[in-house]
Order: structure tokens, then sequence, then C-alpha cells
């Protein structure tokens, strides 16, 4: 049984510093007859905004907060599976925050277990995906865990609202009226929504809002080359480097941001059913992404290659409608580590204004066959063959044309 705002003695908030949960301690303690607010923030990346973070929380009433530092564990079980399953929504957009409220939605509920707490809030609003996200996260590791989801409750109904409640019990803030956009960062990507951004007529105004990236106009003249080693379809060296999953993201962050690479403005339907407008910024994710499926046309057969594109789509729509603790997404992450055993190998890459080219492909597991692909003469395979080949794949072609013919006769 849903618990009331009497039983509520102790909650467990989702807390990054931004403009929703700011004011969501006060918020909770003034409806929840002044219940323990337990602050909670998942580190996936976003380390600038951690700065002051536990000052902040504490001074505006949580009575603690857990900086969870969880950046190893996002790369490695939920960036790099997506990576390998080459999931892309809607054909653009790297999934940069729906992957990133799973990993948070379940540290969640193991602190609100540790700490004996009777609720989980978030500040996600009634409209957005991350609602979606968070909750599904609780319901898979507390099914019967309270959720309070102010944005569906409170008398707020706008950004603005919410500054100016800010501004009536001092709490501090970092934006104002003139730049709130509604912004997600952590390591993979950085979201921007909101303000002018909302009627997509309007060019974005990038020199204000890029943080990661510059325009393809403002990067260097010369290109820039990387390659990257990949082992079953995971990232492991830059430019023969080993490094971590998490170094090398930010390292290719940099990279990719110096050069312009990754800047996509698109519009796409929300898991709730409206269209929202966004400006992503993924330097280094379209790298990957790019250098990945370059070594996959190298290692996969043609069958298997041609399968899993429509596995990318059902998997990009999972992870989308935060539907990562699931059966079916659990089946096809198995299904894509099978297909990656055999992509191994070197890819080199041109960055040039916002471009990305291939320079060259090597695997110790590639099926391209000089020999068969050759213009010039081979022993291996005979051009006659063609064309018994020709007339059985064309048959239904020729049995359908006669028909035709028979039948204007």
């Amino acid at each position: 049984m849903a618990k009331q705002a009497d039983d509520i003695k102790k909650v467990v908030l989702a807390y990054s510093g931004g403009l929703d949960t700011s004011i969501m301690i006060t918020w909770l303690k003034e409806n929840y007859n002044n219940c323990e607010v337990v602050a909670v923030t998942g580190n996936v990346g976003q380390d600038a905004e951690l700065e002051g973070l536990e000052e902040k929380a504490l001074k505006t009433g949580a009575s603690k907060l857990y900086i969870e530092d969880l950046q190893d564990e996002f790369v490695e079980n939920y960036i790099f599976p997506s990576l390998k399953a080459g999931a892309v929504y809607e054909n653009g957009y790297l999934l940069g925050t729906s992957f990133a409220r799973p990993i948070i939605g379940k540290r969640l509920v193991e602190i609100a277990k540790a700490e004996g707490a009777d609720a989980i809030c978030h500040g996600c609003t009634g409209k957005g995906n991350d609602q979606v996200r968070f909750e599904l996260a609780v319901k898979a590791f507390a099914p019967n865990m309270k959720i309070i989801a102010p944005w569906r409750t409170w008398e707020l109904k706008s950004r603005e609202d919410e500054i100016a409640y800010a501004e009536k019990h001092n709490i501090p803030l970092k934006i104002t009226r003139e730049t709130n956009y509604s912004k997600d960062m952590n390591l993979w990507h950085l979201s921007h929504e909101g303000l002018d951004l909302e009627d997509p007529a309007n060019e974005p105004k990038y020199e204000q809002i890029l943080e990661l990236s510059v325009t393809p106009e403002q990067a260097p003249d010369e290109p820039t080359y990387v390659e990257l080693s990949f082992e079953k379809g995971i990232p492991v060296a830059l430019n023969g480097e080993k490094m971590t999953g998490v170094t090398l993201i930010k390292t290719l962050n940099k990279i990719g941001g110096q050069n312009g690479i990754g800047i996509i403005d698109i519009v796409e339907n929300r898991l709730v059913g409206m269209k929202s407008r966004g400006v992503y910024e993924t330097p280094g994710g379209t790298i990957l992404y790019h250098a990945h499926q370059a070594l996959e046309t190298l290692c996969l057969d043609k069958d298997t290659q041609h399968y899993k594109q429509s596995v990318a789509i059902k998997f990009a729509e999972l992870v989308y409608n935060g539907l990562w603790y699931t059966p079916l997404r659990e089946a096809l992450s198995a299904f894509v580590d099978e297909t990656q055993k055999t992509v191994t190998g070197e890819v080199k890459l041109k960055l040039y204004k916002g471009n990305i080219t291939n320079v060259s492909l090597t695997s110790p597991y590639s099926l391209y066959s000089e020999e068969f692909a050759s213009f010039g003469e081979d022993d291996v395979y005979d051009h006659q063959d063609a064309e018994g080949f020709i007339n059985l794949f064309g048959l239904p072609i020729t049995v359908k044309a006669l028909l035709d013919e028979k039948g204007g006769q």
C-alpha cells in the first residue's frame, strides 16, 4: 500500500544541484512534515557540476549527500553494451541521457534500502522521458518503494516558477531566467533544450550553447588523425596507448570537440508522445560509433551485419524507453555479444571540421578477400558461374514477366 505523507519520514532524493532538485529539498520538507532528505548524486562524468554540491545540499536542508562514482560501471555495463549493439535512436541520438538513468536509479534503490528510506524522489517533469527511466529502474529493484515526483503534483508550473520559488527561499542557483536552458551532462554527452530551441525554426546559437565542442567553422584547418583499437567490440586503446574506458572517452571528447565532431540538432519523438527539439554534443561517442561500425563492415558476415541493424533499432528503443532492466534487453545484449567475438582490430580515422573519414581498417578476423574482390585477374572466382546464379536468383522475375506477356496477348 502506498504510504501517505504522514508516514514518510525519510526520502532519498536524486540530486543534481540543478534547478529542479535544488528547490526540492525545501519543498519536500514543507510538504512531508519536515521529513529527512538524503541527497544522492550519481557521478556519471559530470565532474565540473560536482563542485560545491555537498555544501549546497546541506545548506538547503539535506541531512547528507552521497556522491557515488559510477563512471567505470557506467562505461562498462551501459555505454559499451549500447556501442556494441550500434544502438542509435531515430538515426541520430546516441542515448547519452537514456542509458545514464538506469544506473543512477539502481544506485538510488541501494542507498534507499541501506538508509531505511520510505520513498525515493526525482526531479523529472511529467512531460519527459526521464521520469519513466528512473521509475522503471526503481520498480526493477524495489517494486514496492514509494516514488515522489513533485513535478506531477506541485503548484509550480514552469521553470520560471521554480526560479521564483528559489529566490523566495534563498536557494542559490547557477542559472538565470536568460540562461535557463535545460541541460544534462555526463561522460558521454551534453544535451541542451528549452528557450529558443523550443521553436525548430530557430537556428541554435551555437556560440552561446556549446561547451564540449566548437563549431566546424571554428575547428582547425588541418585534420586530426586518430587510431582506435578494439577487442571483441570494445575500444581498448587510442593511438596505440591502452586506456580505461573512462579515460578513452574523455580523451576522445577533447579531441572530437576540438574538431567540431558530434554536434547534432534533432527533433525526436519522446516516449510520452510529443516531439521535442534538442541540441546534443557527443564528440567522443560519435567517433567511437563511427569506428566500431566501420570495423564491423570488415569482420561481420553479410547476414549477421544486416540482421544486427534491426536489432540495433530495437535495442535503442528499449534504452530510450527506460527498459534497460528487462529480459528482452538482456537477450539482445547476449546476441550482440555473440556477434562481437571477431570484432577486433584497428581503425584509423581522419577528423576534419565536423566530419569523420575512414583512413584504414585492419583485423586478424577480416572477411575481406582481395583475391575475391579484385577487378584484376584471379584464380579463385569463375566469372561464368555468375550466369547460372543470376538465372536462378532472377527466376521469380522471369516467371512474372512471362505471365505478364501471356496476359497481354
